[in-house]
């Protein structure tokens, strides 16, 4: 835990530094630099992205965009432990000029990246610094997790790309030629900076989405992949992203000591940044009272830094597709539907199918995913009875949060 006189002591620290240095910083917002479309088509005067363009359902036109920062902040976990961490923040809406004063804004799970095939994504990141780090000079990437066709320049691998620099914003491109579950998260110092939180949910829906296809004696208009004939159709979808932190790592990180890579060890296991109940809340969780106390000292409101919950709700007869991922630097995790029939229709943004079209779905009680793996489950809900149902790991260490019992990765699956 963090004492109250060591919060006081780095509260006002990192309060001084970061004023100082947005102070030495006025010019250098200009740094700032938002790429949107051919021409710039697609940002506002004044830096925004238009609303027409920013990634989602309902976006016009043959491009999406959006932009990021990356920066640090804090998370609660559901025994109310605070740990410092790093992340990225969704600030497509905001001035440019605004951008590098958001001080701790960094979310956990990241922002999700809902997308859609044939179109161009143009993905700004812009790096504000660690507020409560200012000792540190790190870059930051996206790396777009399983995305085919890659060239290296827009990887954001460092061996073959490059950081982004604090202060500085660079603009990622994608043609999004293959729908599926992928992942975003940075790669630069991978191992650490994941571990701090900078991961997120990311999914390609498939240009089929918006026909009309029938299979099984139902009609479905939203689908997991081109299909051809609605077998991989479903009514609501949620993303999961598994995950785990160490909570002695980002202790120690605050703390300004050796990280200790070689023993690092989960003690907080989380569906979408947040363990149970925490998961089923509909709300996003408060701030931490390190991230309000200190965004209070410069005049600013604080915002929540978790705000995906993970309640899966649906009506008896909908098939609810659950799109799955895991970026655990650390940790295999096994995953079932308490009495559930769970469908796998793909696989690493692959759909299941054979080389002649032969259809390779499965169905199973669980699922495993390592780290960087993903994979898309059909639940049928036609044939279980209305209530309550349980999405959890089958690592029964992982269904606590830290010392607390009856937590961790776990959320619920609610029929009405």
């Amino acid at each position: 835990m963090i004492t109250k006189t060591f919060r006081k002591s780095l509260l006002a620290l990192a309060t001084l530094t970061a004023l100082m240095a947005l102070g030495a910083a006025g010019s250098a917002s200009a740094a700032v630099y938002v790429q949107c479309g051919p021409n710039n088509n697609g940002v506002a005067n004044d830096g925004s992205i238009k609303a027409a363009v920013r990634t989602g359902p309902s976006v016009a036109g043959n491009y999406e965009c959006m932009h990021l920062t990356a920066g640090d902040g804090f998370i609660s976990m559901a025994d109310g432990r605070t740990l410092y961490s790093f992340g990225f923040a969704d600030v497509s809406a905001k001035r440019s000029d605004d951008v590098i004063l958001d001080t701790l804004a960094a979310n956990f799970a990241a922002p999700t990246i809902e997308l859609q095939q044939g179109k161009d994504l143009y993905l700004t990141l812009t790096n504000v610094s660690m507020a409560m780090r200012p000792d540190l000079f790190d870059p930051h990437t996206v790396h777009f997790h399983g995305f085919p066709q890659q060239p290296p320049v827009f990887d954001g691998m460092p061996e073959g790309s490059f950081g982004v620099n604090m202060g500085s914003s660079v603009t990622y491109y994608y043609k999004l030629n293959d729908p599926g579950t992928y992942m975003y998260h940075c790669h630069q110092e991978a191992t650490e900076h994941m571990q701090m939180g900078m991961l997120g949910n990311l999914y390609v829906k498939p240009a089929q989405d918006g026909t009309s296809k029938t299979y099984g004696g139902r009609t479905y208009t939203k689908f997991v992949y081109n299909d051809g004939n609605g077998s991989t159709g479903y009514d609501k979808a949620y993303p999961l992203q598994l995950g785990s932190m160490d909570h002695v790592f980002h202790e120690k990180h605050l703390g300004v000591q050796p990280l200790p890579f070689k023993d690092m060890k989960d003690s907080y296991a989380m569906i979408n940044g947040r363990g149970y109940p925490d998961t089923v809340n509909p709300d996003p969780l408060p701030p931490p009272a390190e991230k309000d106390a200190f965004l209070k000292a410069q005049g600013k409101e604080a915002e929540s830094s978790q705000p995906v919950n993970s309640l899966i709700t649906a009506k008896k007869g909908e098939r609810v597709l659950l799109r799955l991922s895991n970026l655990n630097v650390t940790n295999y995790y096994t995953i079932t539907a308490q009495g559930l029939p769970m469908k796998v229709v793909g696989v690493g943004a692959r759909q299941l199918k054979g080389p002649t079209g032969t259809e390779l779905y499965y169905d199973t009680a669980s699922v495993t995913l390592g780290g960087g793996e993903s994979t898309e489950v059909l639940i049928d809900t036609s044939q279980v009875a209305v209530g309550t149902y349980f999405l959890y790991t089958t690592n029964l260490n992982f269904l606590s949060n830290f010392e607390q019992d009856n937590g961790g990765m776990m959320t619920e699956i609610v029929i009405n």
